[in-house]
């Protein structure tokens, strides 16, 4: 029987990993099988438990689960901790669960390996401060960026965020109902939820700066809404996070299979397919 993986989310039937791994265990000859599993935020912990018991060897975690896979785990990666979200959960040998969280390298790869952009010196907005805000929040600092600004509809939980983070110079909060005059950024990120959700955002387009890079960190029909947004508002790049997900894919199957997969491949080929 081959090797049982999944990603673990609600709503996840959209979900393009059971295609990314697939393809990844081609390159190297390896059988698996890889399915997406709904789970409504108080059936996650019971599925995930069911998912492992019957011998599943790992799996992705995507909204809204990434605060419940980091609790429920027993041993939790340097990124995950400081993070306090888990995108994979991996079954140790002892039968435990390991979580990692590889949004932020995944990010991060994806910006300055494929899209070859310079994050050092950005002045950078943050939309959202949940799960996937945390995710990636330390590594866009790690790589330069020089200022993070983060705004959520609940100030409280962007307050959080920054004072986990610990850089008081570099990081900064304000309240979304002050984004009209907040001024312009070279690099905005997308870290909401509500294209995935099939919300809009009423974004202000004077957030966009002359030479702006825009990224969602979503993918697909979730991120249209916001590229056309940046498009429209003058900015220079937007990205979707479709090169995000092949990333974060690949080191989630470098950690269940001891290889790391070429991701270019496939990111061609998802963009292809549109």
């Amino acid at each position: 029987m081959p090797a049982q993986f999944a990603v673990f989310g609600h709503p996840i039937a959209h979900s393009l990993s059971p295609r990314i791994h697939q393809a990844f265990a081609r390159q190297f000859g390896i059988a698996l099988e890889y399915r997406t599993i709904d789970a409504a935020p108080a059936e996650f912990v019971a599925a995930v438990r069911a998912f492992f018991a019957a011998g599943g060897v790992g799996a992705n975690v995507t909204l809204p689960h990434k605060g419940a896979a980091f609790a429920l785990a027993d041993e939790r990666s340097a990124a995950a901790t400081r993070a306090g979200s888990a995108n994979v959960l991996t079954r140790l040998p002892d039968g435990r669960l390991a979580a990692h969280n590889t949004d932020g390298d995944g990010l991060v790869r994806d910006l300055t390996e494929r899209h070859r952009a310079d994050l050092r010196g950005h002045d950078a907005l943050m939309l959202g401060a949940g799960g996937a805000a945390r995710g990636v929040a330390w590594s866009l600092l790690e790589a330069g960026v020089q200022t993070l600004t983060i705004v959520n509809r609940t100030p409280e939980t962007a307050d959080a965020l920054a004072d986990a983070i610990g850089e008081p110079a570099r990081v900064h909060t304000r309240y979304w109902d002050d984004l009209a005059t907040l001024g312009s950024y070279d690099l905005i990120i997308n870290a909401t939820s509500a294209g995935v959700l099939g919300g809009g955002l009423q974004l202000p387009p004077s957030l966009v700066g002359a030479r702006a890079l825009c990224y969602d960190l979503a993918y697909g029909n979730a991120a249209i809404g916001f590229l056309a947004w940046a498009k429209a508002a003058g900015a220079r790049y937007a990205w979707d996070g479709l090169g995000m997900l092949v990333e974060t894919a690949a080191d989630a199957f470098a950690l269940w299979h001891g290889r790391r997969p070429d991701t270019e491949t496939v990111y061609q080929a998802l963009r292809a397919a549109g």
